[in-house]
């Protein structure tokens, strides 16, 4: 008869750090809180702060009950593993195994938890594409690259807003920008901030030849509760209303009431034209503006650190972040992480997990430190 003793107390210690990266002594002191703050009559005077409530008692019932499931689980297969060891029972081994195979398993998943552990990375994420060197082809690449994170959203279940599409000259986009909504989309996505370049037989050259292609990526998490924190002088904005030129149908609506606000003392950009109303577009825009605001606050200290410690370096063309390569070879590599991949078609049509967990790996390790 196997001894699965040794197995079941390393799954018993998995499972025990679980309840401490999962904060769930934390989360069974708030339940009530929140059951009593959802309960209020008043609730939703203040829509907003009540969509907050419903999400934060959603995450946290989610996380009592994947603990309390993986806790219930390994108890049975221990207490089976038990009884087959008394009775010398053998043909419970397979089954025993195979539970253990699937808490180890669900285990591994959950552990990418514990690197999801920046201030922001529970938020929703902005996301902002800009094509750059390489003419058409780093147009058309913007536009893959915005469909790989629908694709990528769509597989995780992530809702995608999208702000802006501005088309390229003759194919492809200038430009996006949208907000990726769900638990932890911040978190994952930050790993695409940087500059992405892309080798490949350029489809606009009539001679075939190989092209290199750049798009930079630009990641903020997604602050709707930062008013406090960030103030604009009204006279630092430059707010434009126009005509959407954008995609149409294949990526958002044709609108009049679309609105382009410049912050002028930082250059900073933001645009919505998918709100009903040119109001609501503001609005939008102005959250997307103070969220990019923060985050650049934030990468001053970063910069002002990386300065003193004689870390970190520019991020511009010449120093991308991951290399798509379709020609002559077939190759995904991510330069900070070194993860490399030799299916680009798959990391195209939106499997990052793999280059994605790379990255937060990488962030952990420490090799990232100062970034």
């Amino acid at each position: 008869m196997q001894d699965f003793t040794n197995r079941i107390a390393a799954v018993a210690a998995r499972v025990a750090e679980a309840a401490g990266y999962l904060n769930i002594d934390e989360l069974r002191a708030r339940r009530p809180q929140l059951e009593t703050e959802l309960a209020r009559p008043d609730l939703w005077d203040d829509a907003e702060a009540a969509q907050r409530l419903q999400r934060e008692f959603a995450e946290l019932s989610d996380d009592l009950e994947i603990h309390g499931r993986l806790e219930s689980r390994l108890d049975d297969a221990a207490t089976l593993a038990e009884l087959a060891r008394e009775e010398g029972d053998e043909s419970l081994e397979d089954e025993i195994s195979g539970e253990l195979e699937d808490l180890e398993s669900e285990l591994g998943t959950l552990e990418l938890r514990a690197l999801l552990i920046g201030e922001y990375d529970a938020r929703d994420a902005l996301v902002e594409i800009n094509s750059g060197a390489g003419g058409v082809d780093a147009q058309d690449w913007a536009e893959m690259l915005l469909r790989m994170y629908l694709r990528w959203a769509e597989r995780r279940g992530f809702a995608v807003e999208l702000d802006s599409v501005h088309e390229g000259t003759e194919a492809g986009i200038s430009s996006a920008e949208f907000i990726v909504s769900g638990r932890d989309a911040y978190g994952w996505m930050r790993s695409e901030h940087g500059v992405h370049r892309l080798v490949r037989i350029s489809p606009f050259d009539n001679n075939s030849r190989r092209q290199t292609s750049f798009a930079s990526v630009k990641v903020s998490p997604f602050l709707d509760d930062v008013d406090d924190e960030i103030v604009i002088d009204d006279k630092d904005l430059r707010i434009d209303v126009y005509r959407s030129s954008g995609a149409g149908g294949q990526h958002v609506n044709v609108t009049d009431s679309a609105v382009r606000i410049t912050h002028l003392p930082t250059g900073l950009v933001t645009s919505c034209q998918n709100e009903r109303s040119q109001h609501q577009n503001k609005d939008r825009a102005m959250t997307m503006l103070k969220s990019k605001l923060l985050e650049l606050e934030h990468q001053k200290r970063r910069d002002e650190l990386a300065a003193i410690t004689g870390e970190g370096a520019a991020v511009d063309f010449g120093s991308q972040d991951r290399n798509y390569v379709l020609q002559p070879y077939q190759q995904v590599k991510d330069l900070r992480s070194g993860e490399e991949l030799s299916n680009p078609d798959a990391v195209l049509d939106g499997d990052l997990d793999g280059l994605m967990e790379a990255y937060l790996r990488w962030m952990r390790s420490g090799s990232a430190r100062g970034a």
